[in-house]
């Protein structure tokens, strides 16, 4: 193709995008990238037929600047996602450890709950137990313990559908206790109250059913046996579950406890935050789900390896949502008081 019939079949193809990208903070990311794409293919075309002629040139300015805002605009997206978990996320739980304490302490009591009824089941028979984790686990709990299998249910499953499973599962239970938190929330202010205890009832049942089934392996004589197997998944899992609830109840007390702000900015406020805290959870109810389904079923792996996995579990939940929102916290707080004395003193010179 001669280089002005080129011209001719692109000129108003060009000319459309130069209107469209004049300012290119208002274009569609995606379209950015399809109008990068055909650009390079028309640069490359003329360069490889009419070498560094002025359409060469032309072509060769327009992608690059599309090129440039393209490249900021991932760089932008890259730090927002770093600033997600470095920053947002940790000074986010350092705002909420009351409500965050309380969901831990309602499923520790629940928890407690759990194991003291389960002590007082009758040798056997496990009323409790079986009103709690239902007839049918309990009694195939049994005769895999009979069988001389007590953690077979882990290793009955395609190891894949059983991660998705689990993985489902576990959001779900995490989200609906969130979700318990703020979903009444629209039905009005005389509701407002069982927001919160939504929340913490799931936690409450959760804690008294881990309660339950842990206490039922140590009537059987098979607490270590147990706790080493389930806790390799289940250390994540529990505290994924804890924070879900917490979250929840911040959501709930922000409607019901507003202060200052009204219940709509209030209730926006709280929901950004309880949002924070389960999509940060998403990575954690993952690799719970995913230890569960490739890791715990290899029950019969040395003490070592699974003391490492269940402490190394525990060291990352409690120092990413614990101890590093006490850094990120500390360190605001000094750089806030950085740029006041910075400010004071140049209002004073």
């Amino acid at each position: 193709m001669k280089e002005g019939a080129f011209l001719g079949k692109n000129k108003k193809k060009w000319e459309e995008i130069e209107q469209q990208t004049r300012n290119l903070s208002k274009v569609h990311p995606d379209r950015l990238s399809e109008i990068f794409i055909e650009l390079c293919e028309d640069l490359s075309y003329a360069r490889t037929h009419y070498g560094n002629s002025p359409i060469a040139k032309y072509l060769n300015s327009l992608t690059a600047r599309i090129h440039q805002t393209i490249y900021k605009q991932q760089s932008v997206r890259f730090l927002q996602i770093a600033q997600f978990w470095t920053k947002d996320v940790p000074l986010v739980m350092a705002s909420v450890r009351k409500q965050m304490l309380v969901a831990f302490l309602i499923f520790t009591i629940s928890c407690a709950i759990g194991v003291v009824s389960t002590l007082n089941d009758k040798a056997g028979e496990y009323e409790f137990a079986r009103g709690i984790l239902g007839n049918n686990y309990v009694e195939m709990t049994l005769q895999n313990i009979k069988e001389g299998k007590p953690m077979a249910v882990y290793d009955e499953k395609e190891p894949v559908m059983m991660f998705l499973a689990i993985a489902y599962n576990n959001i779900s239970v995490a989200f609906t206790s969130f979700v318990w938190g703020g979903l009444v929330s629209i039905v009005g202010i005389h509701a407002f109250l069982l927001l919160s205890i939504g929340s913490a009832y799931i936690l409450f049942v959760n804690g008294v059913m881990v309660g339950t089934f842990q206490t039922l392996f140590y009537k059987e004589n098979l607490l270590w046996e147990s706790a080493s197997v389930i806790w390799l998944h289940g250390t994540i899992e529990i505290w994924s579950i804890i924070l879900a609830g917490g979250a929840g109840i911040v959501m709930g007390n922000s409607i019901f406890f507003p202060k200052t702000y009204s219940r709509r900015e209030s209730f926006k406020r709280g929901a950004e935050k309880g949002g924070k805290i389960m999509l940060s959870l998403l990575p954690f109810i993952t690799l719970a789900a995913f230890i569960e389904s490739f890791v715990t079923r290899y029950a019969d792996m040395h003490v070592i390896l699974k003391l490492l996995i269940i402490i190394g579990s525990l060291v990352l939940v409690m120092f990413y949502f614990v101890i590093y929102p006490f850094v990120v916290e500390k360190r605001e707080k000094i750089r806030k008081q950085g740029e006041q004395s910075e400010y004071s003193g140049v209002f004073y010179q």
